[in-house]
């Protein structure tokens, strides 16, 4: 029993340890010039961090070890590789401005996790405070490969876009701008049909085109934060001039 256990204890750090190894396979593909692979790996690093959280609260086996060591590897995996990337595809032609871009999402991804894990028990469990560093990295990640799928690096214009996304993308990350967590989603509850209905056509759209709808969906997510704060900004405004 004993040994089961340990074995049980050991999984989502494993799971972990893949995320940062996806994630610092992203660098290594990027530096050899391989971006859709490089993009790829971002994903996949994605799918493992979502894993493991989830792995641990179903074993009961949290830990302050896990996670530390899943907020580092976030660090590498969400903020050292998606910038080293876009700075490798895109944002190197601009010299000083392109890496001072990416080191702008770097830092914004670094100081989201330190306050994200100091927030961690204080905060609603339904929403992030700033957009989360998986999402930032999977619009970076989704421009790369449907760029790289394309060709949009031929766009003449592109490198300003990139830029002006990176930089976007790290200071949403460090906004207080609220975004739905979608913890409270359940596999097991029942969902309603048109809500299925939605799911099924996106789902063959990934498989149809992969690169550009992961993109397009990220940046959905991204827009969102943004979107629902300025709806209920402008709802508060007629709220206080109604009860004036």
């Amino acid at each position: 029993m004993t040994r089961l256990r340990r074995g049980i204890y050991l999984l989502p750090n494993l799971l972990t340890t893949g995320a940062l190894f996806s994630g610092f396979y992203s660098i290594v593909a990027a530096m050899n010039q391989q971006f859709e692979s490089a993009a790829i790996a971002i994903f996949i690093a994605m799918i493992l961090d979502g894993m493991d959280g989830r792995i641990a609260r179903l074993t009961n086996t949290q830990s302050a070890f896990g996670m530390q060591y899943d907020s580092l590897s976030d660090m590498i995996s969400f903020g050292l590789a998606p910038s080293l990337v876009i700075y490798k595809w895109a944002l190197f032609s601009m010299g000083k401005f392109g890496w001072l871009a990416a080191f702008v999402y770097t830092v914004c991804a670094c100081l989201r996790l330190a306050r994200f894990n100091t927030q961690a028990t204080s905060v609603d469990k339904r929403f992030f405070q700033g957009l989360p560093s998986p999402g930032a990295a999977a619009v970076i990640g989704g421009l790369v490969w449907s760029g790289t799928n394309h060709s949009f690096y031929n766009v003449p214009t592109i490198q300003f876009m990139c830029f002006l996304i990176t930089v976007v993308m790290g200071l949403l990350m460090v906004s207080n701008i609220r975004y739905h967590s979608f913890k409270e989603f359940d596999l097991k509850n029942r969902i309603p049909f048109v809500t299925f209905l939605i799911i099924v056509p996106v789902f063959f759209l990934i498989a149809v085109e992969t690169a550009l709808v992961l993109f397009l969906l990220a940046m959905i997510y991204a827009v969102s934060g943004p979107v629902m704060t300025l709806i209920l900004l402008r709802k508060h405004r007629v709220a206080r001039k109604d009860a004036r």
